[in-house]
């Protein structure tokens, strides 16, 4: 059975699709796409709303070999989109020194585009290796998680800040927020309308009694969903028979990490967390700063945390710990950033070969 062609708008797009690169500089609203011919360099620009059934439509009518776009919160459903339309995507890591804009006096969406372009055609473009839709809800909610006990821990800072200005004492502590504590806290605490103009705020402790107790209901709804994941995930279960790690740290790190076989060594995964010290060469000058912060901010905090506590069940993180700190107060923390560092690489290790946790006869250097 023959099929109609759909005619060509100008000669350009008569020219074999292999060439095609449709690149797309996304916005929140809007985009601009530039169709490149990467074999003459010839280019044409759309824009079009960022909605999926209008990137659909420019994917089916243009029809390019590849598609390419920057890293971003809706790069997500365009590669889903991509994938189901079989066309083959490339996501741009904007955050590399290849991709920065340096010394120039123009910089438009039409430019981003064609850049991603030309950069994609030469092979030169730094690339970024997107999860799959499972693993990126998994991520936003390890992530959410992390938002509300930023939001909790504001709440129990306004309440502290609440009572000083009052010369009200509060436990330190955990403590202070155990349950007697916050009964204490609920008998001072009247409602808002229901106060004179001189103790304002006892209306205003009560409130942000209110937002504690949301938030702490909040954070036990998603920890109930996250432990239920946990359960079900065997990689989060071996990563808990380290000595010190649970379930937090363990379904960061498998969500973070996804595909362990992506790192061909152990320097690759500790750049990707940003925990390796930035290098400074010069002539005869070769100096090492302080780490480089790049990559998954909670993930690294969440292995400096746990390396804090880990120090008193692993004897092996531990041996790590005093082998870097030499009995020095001032390399405590160069100390714990090392046994952070180790500590990712044993995870990353029992991923990639599925092994349980086997403590190391001797301490190898950080």
């Amino acid at each position: 059975m023959m099929y109609p062609q759909r005619p060509a708008r100008n000669p350009f797009f008569r020219r074999p699709l292999m060439t095609r690169i449709l690149a797309i500089d996304l916005g929140k609203f809007k985009s601009v796409a530039c169709v490149f011919d990467a074999g003459t360099n010839e280019h044409e620009f759309t824009k079009l709303p960022t909605r999926p059934q209008d990137l659909h439509d420019l994917i089916v009518a243009r029809a390019p070999a590849r598609v390419v776009i920057e890293a971003g919160s809706q790069a997500g459903w365009v590669k889903d989109l991509c994938e189901a339309l079989g066309v083959d995507i490339q996501v741009a890591n904007p955050n590399h020194e290849g991709w920065r804009w340096k010394n120039l006096t123009r910089k438009t969406d039409r430019d981003d585009a064609l850049k991603l372009a030309k950069l994609s055609a030469a092979g030169q473009l730094p690339l970024v290796k997107l999860p799959s839709a499972r693993v990126r809800q998994w991520r936003a909610l390890i992530e959410y998680r992390a938002k509300l006990v930023g939001r909790r821990t504001a709440v129990k800072n306004s309440i502290r800040a609440l009572l000083d200005r009052q010369g009200l004492s509060h436990t330190a502590g955990r403590a202070g927020w155990s349950q007697a504590a916050v009964e204490e806290l609920q008998r001072q605490a009247r409602p808002l309308e229901d106060v004179a103009p001189e103790e304002l705020w006892r209306g205003q402790l009560a409130m942000e009694l209110v937002a504690l107790e949301q938030a702490e209901a909040l954070i036990r709804k998603v920890e109930m969903k996250l432990n239920a994941l946990a359960l079900a995930d065997e990689r989060v279960q071996r990563l808990q028979t380290i000595d010190g790690v649970g379930p937090r740290l363990a379904e960061t790190v498998v969500a973070v990490l996804d595909d362990p076989k992506r790192f061909k060594n152990c320097k690759q995964v500790g750049a990707y967390v940003g925990l390796v010290p930035r290098q400074y060469e010069s002539g005869q000058m070769h100096r090492s700063g302080g780490i480089t912060g790049a990559g998954h901010r909670l993930l690294r905090t969440l292995l400096v945390e746990v390396g804090w506590m880990a120090l008193r069940f692993n004897s092996h993180l531990r041996a790590v710990f005093d082998r870097v700190c030499r009995q020095h107060a001032a390399r405590r923390k160069i100390a714990v950033v090392a046994v952070a560092r180790r500590l990712l690489i044993i995870c990353w290790a029992m991923l990639r070969d599925g092994t349980a946790w086997r403590p190391p006869r001797a301490v190898p250097t950080p």
